[in-house]
């Protein structure tokens, strides 16, 4: 069957509690310590192939650490580094920084984050930083390859399809719900099959079956699928 085409609604914001660990458990587990401030290593970097979920976790280290009253800051683009630097932010005692795409930075955005990364180090900080690779590879300045060597590394690795159906049913055991095997096995079938895509899918079908007040089955899955889009406004 030619698979669905369908529009997820609104996903919950990143954080640890939505992100389906697998084989990631171990970097999850320090980049929760290094939010809550429990990590002694100034920098983590988190590296791997995209989609398998640098730039959530980079987001929910910084919401961690903003709920644990800790200045924090997202930086899409290491691009913005040089401002962060110029910013208060940078050298307030305990701020979390979080960087994705630091394999893209040019040359002002290299030494920025050099200058960054002491500047946390001293202040008792902490720098995240995503990339597709790993440090020693990172085609950035030697000083700042060893910085971020210094730290802590993981490969963020995506989640084997024959691993998908548990995690997806532990996920909705998460959320309070039931998910058969059957839900599951049509919604890989049917669905976009990449974590953060189907974790996102099964919240808002969650939200839907609270609404109609009906169980998540299969015949609710293809219903919601199968429905109609909002017509454009333009049309």
């Amino acid at each position: 069957m030619k698979q669905l085409v369908f529009e997820l609604a609104a996903p919950e914001p990143p954080a640890f509690a939505n992100f389906v660990a697998g084989a990631n458990r171990e970097a999850l587990a320090a980049l929760l310590r290094l939010a809550r401030g429990d990590l002694a290593e100034t920098g983590v970097v988190i590296w791997g192939a995209a989609g398998a979920g640098k730039t959530h976790l980079l987001r929910a280290t910084v919401a961690e650490a903003a709920a644990a009253g800790r200045p924090a800051r997202y930086l899409a683009d290491p691009g913005a580094a040089p401002a962060a630097v110029a910013g208060a932010d940078a050298w307030t005692p305990g701020t979390v920084v979080a960087v994705d795409g630091v394999d893209g930075a040019d040359a002002a955005a290299q030494a920025a984050l050099f200058t960054l990364y002491n500047a946390l180090a001293a202040a008792g900080g902490h720098l995240v930083a995503a990339g597709g690779r790993a440090p020693a590879r990172l085609p950035v300045r030697d000083d700042l390859r060893t910085r971020l060597g210094y730290g802590l590394v993981y490969e963020i690795v995506p989640l084997p399809d024959a691993d998908k159906p548990a995690a997806l049913s532990a996920y909705a055991r998460g959320r309070g719900f039931r998910l058969g095997d059957d839900v599951i096995a049509y919604l890989l079938a049917h669905g976009r099959r990449d974590m953060g895509s189907l974790v996102a899918t099964l919240a808002a079908l969650d939200h839907h079956s609270l609404a109609l007040r009906r169980p998540i089955t299969v015949p609710l899955l293809r219903e919601w699928l199968q429905r109609p889009l909002e017509p454009d406004a333009d049309a």
